[in-house]
């Protein structure tokens, strides 16, 4: 059972980096393009050093298109949490709505039919 927990914590892991990596420059409009791309790179050069590990463990014990539900809803999440903290963005209800649906995917793909 934990190490089925393992792939979503590293998930978890890869996708705060890569929230950063994709998100995190907006606080940074100033800075030239070219820097926040290479800096954004290197970001991702972590995130990926924990998202191949836990797709390779992962796939041992779910589907890909389980995994790819998984990082999904996670992305979400993590997403959520980086825009309201970081970025001071509102979660306004149509973002709760479009979520929750795609969070509902999450019961068709892992229900055993």
């Amino acid at each position: 059972m934990l190490r089925q927990l393992l792939p979503v914590l590293l998930l978890t892991i890869s996708n705060v980096f890569m929230t950063f990596a994709w998100y995190g420059h907006l606080k940074f409009k100033s800075s030239a393009l070219w820097i926040v791309i290479l800096v954004s790179w290197g970001i991702a050069l972590l995130e990926y050093c924990f998202q191949v590990p836990a797709n390779r463990i992962g796939h041992e014990y779910f589907t890909a298109a389980q995994l790819k539900t998984m990082q999904e809803v996670i992305t979400l999440v993590v997403f959520s949490i980086f825009s309201i903290f970081y970025l001071k963005e509102d979660f306004q209800w149509n973002y709760l709505v479009g979520f929750g649906l795609i969070i509902l995917a999450v019961f068709f793909i892992f229900k055993r039919w």
